[in-house]
């Protein structure tokens, strides 16, 4: 696994030095860790997954993805749109309407995301039970 903590540049010219990071030049390792903390955050996640149903209007968004906030899905969406994951396409029409689609760049990902989410619904009870015999284990 990469290094994705905080880290020296003399940490990360070592960390891709060998291992599955060894491709890639230390002087991008920062902004590669950028863009999986981007998308990798839980929103951006859960977002790409349902974007790839079509355009999608914002509240349709927010009752798709149960747990966001206005604030986070607006500041996510921004952020997916700023990235090229997603395009935000406003129609002059009254009342104003806007529409959320995954650009291609966002569709690429879209099967990884997937497949990210269907394994932590399919080892849910599995991890749940680690977390809490861990618990009990440190108390």
């Amino acid at each position: 696994m990469c290094v994705m903590g905080t880290t020296s540049e003399a940490d990360i010219a070592r960390a891709a030095a060998i291992g599955p990071c060894a491709a890639i030049p230390a002087d991008q390792m920062a902004f590669i860790r950028q863009i999986l903390d981007r998308i990798g955050d839980k929103w951006s996640l859960l977002l790409i997954a349902v974007l790839e149903s079509g355009p999608l209007r914002y509240t349709d968004l927010q009752r798709q993805v149960p747990g966001i906030s206005q604030r986070m899905l607006s500041l996510t969406l921004r952020r997916l749109q700023q990235d090229g994951l997603i395009t935000r396409t406003a129609y002059a029409e009254v009342p104003p309407r806007v529409e959320y689609t995954l650009a291609p760049l966002g569709r690429g990902l879209h099967e990884i995301v997937t497949s990210l989410i269907g394994w932590a619904a399919d080892h849910h009870d599995e991890i749940r039970a680690n977390r809490d015999r861990a618990a009990t284990l440190g108390s």
